[in-house]
Formats: C-alpha cells, sequence, structure tokens
C-alpha cells in the first residue's frame, strides 16, 4: 500500500511538472525479493512490436483498397517481427508486464481483425451475412486464443501451444488472397463458400485443444549440426523462389499437423479387440 501511494504521489507531482497530460509508465517488479518500481518501457523489444502493429494495421489498408499482394506481405512482416520481439526481449533481459499487454494487442490487430477484413474484401463479401459472419467467427477466436494465451502463461509445457497460434492462423486466411490474387481466381459462389470454411475452421483451430510444437526448444545461441544449417539455407532458397506458394504450404501443412498427431493417438490408444483361439 505504501508503494502504491508513493506512486501515485509521484505520478501527481510529475503531471504538474509535465507539458503534456501524459503520465510516465511505471511497473512494479520484483528484484531480490523485494518491490521495487521501474520507470518507463524498454525501446527495442517495444519497437519490433509496434513495427508488426503497424505491418496489421497497412495490411488491412491494402487488403480494404484490393491490394492482396501488398496484404499478404504485410502479413508476413508483421509475423517475423512478432516472433522476434519476444525472443529479443528475451536474449537482452528487457522482458516486462507491458510488453506483454502491447505485444497481445498487436497480434490482435495483426492476426486477428487483419486477416478476417482480408478474406472478407476478397471472397467473403459476396456471401453476404454468411461472409461476414464467418470473418467474426475468426476473429473472435482469434481474441479468445489470445486471451487463453496469456492466462496459461507458466502453467503450460512450452514445447507446445494449444490451439494453433495465431499467426500461423493469420498466415493460412491470408495468404489463399495472396495467391488467389497472384493467378487471378475468379471468386465464384463455390470458391466463396469454400473460403468462409476455411476461415471459419481456422478460427476453431485456435480455441481447440490440439497440441503444435513451439519450437521454443531451439536455442539460437547454441550449436546444431552441419546438416540443419544447410536445411535452413534450403529452405530459404525455396521460399524465395516461390514465396506465395511456399508458405501457404508450410502454413496448411502445419496446422493440419494438430487434428491429425491428435487422431494418430486416439487410434493408437484405441483398445484392440483379443483374437479368439478357442477351437473350433
Amino acid at each position: 500500500m505504501d508503494i502504491d501511494n508513493d506512486i501515485n504521489n509521484d505520478n501527481d507531482n510529475d503531471q504538474e511538472d509535465s507539458l503534456l497530460p501524459i503520465d510516465e509508465h511505471e511497473e512494479l517488479v520484483s528484484e531480490d525479493g523485494k518491490k521495487v518500481r521501474r520507470r518507463g518501457i524498454y525501446l527495442l523489444p517495444n519497437l519490433l512490436t509496434l513495427g508488426a502493429l503497424f505491418a496489421g494495421f497497412y495490411a488491412i489498408i491494402a487488403g480494404m483498397s484490393g491490394d492482396f499482394n501488398k496484404a499478404g506481405w504485410a502479413i508476413l512482416i508483421a509475423s517475423v517481427m512478432d516472433g522476434l520481439d519476444g525472443r529479443v526481449a528475451r536474449l537482452t533481459n528487457t522482458q516486462s508486464a507491458f510488453g506483454a499487454q502491447f505485444d497481445s494487442l498487436s497480434d490482435m490487430v495483426s492476426f486477428g481483425v487483419a486477416p478476417a477484413l482480408i478474406m472478407f474484401s476478397w471472397a467473403l463479401s459476396s456471401l453476404g451475412e454468411a461472409g461476414w459472419a464467418a470473418s467474426f467467427i475468426y476473429m473472435s477466436c482469434a481474441a479468445l486464443r489470445l486471451a487463453r494465451f496469456n492466462v496459461q502463461l507458466g502453467t503450460v509445457d512450452k514445447r507446445f501451444f494449444v490451439g494453433l497460434q495465431s499467426p500461423v492462423a493469420a498466415g493460412l486466411v491470408t495468404f489463399i488472397p495472396w495467391v488467389g490474387f497472384k493467378y487471378g481466381v475468379e471468386i465464384s459462389s463455390s470458391v466463396a463458400f469454400a473460403a468462409a470454411v476455411l476461415t471459419a475452421f481456422t478460427g476453431i483451430l485456435m480455441i481447440s485443444n490440439y497440441r503444435y510444437y513451439s519450437f521454443k526448444e531451439i536455442h539460437f545461441r547454441g550449436t546444431v549440426p552441419y546438416v540443419v544449417f544447410l536445411a535452413a539455407v534450403v529452405l530459404l532458397v525455396v521460399i524465395a523462389q516461390n514465396p506465395h506458394e511456399v508458405l501457404l504450404t508450410m502454413c496448411l501443412v502445419y496446422a493440419s499437423t494438430g487434428p491429425l498427431v491428435w487422431l494418430y493417438k486416439r487410434i493408437k490408444a484405441k483398445p484392440r479387440k483379443p483374437v479368439d483361439q478357442s477351437p473350433a
């Protein structure tokens, strides 16, 4: 209580001295078993998060303008920056509660709102109410997935994600218009219906209990076999040759691993019927 009162008093003094009515951000953190006050925010990881947010916002503008090529590239850039901000924060020991909340809100824009609007602008608008319903299902599932992820931090196995990650889901939903725009796919009623089903199903995958490998056990400061590095080079070359098709395929394959692994475990755990060895 004393710490809270000191913070409030200091905030009042800062407001009186400041030319702008903006409070300095402060957090209570634990250092050596004591509660101490930290002022300000870390620059580098939050700049990466801001870049991801900007890319998601730009993707919305591009998608609503009908430029699905730029929208696809923007979502890809947002995904890369989203993957970097957390790792940079951990590597530089600049993690904070502010950064975690800012990252979650950025993800909601870039991987929740943006893909839903891009897909709606590309194909779902022709379906009327069914189209915006499919988009809303995806967007609301993204919000639920992010909320569940935030409250489960530190309580689940870090090797796996529960439910499809929002960046992969965003890639799956966004890269279809990306590829379709590249090849000039005409939006027929069947294409629009298939897009609506895939959009809603992708949203459901995000809130499912399917387990997806997180790749968090890969340590970039450690060593790897030489062949792993060669495989990474080959993968980069393949992506560079056909980024639209390869990235969409990667998202499809990864999204399917959750249901397939679950189905495999169910079949493997199913008890077998005993063989009747009684004499005829």
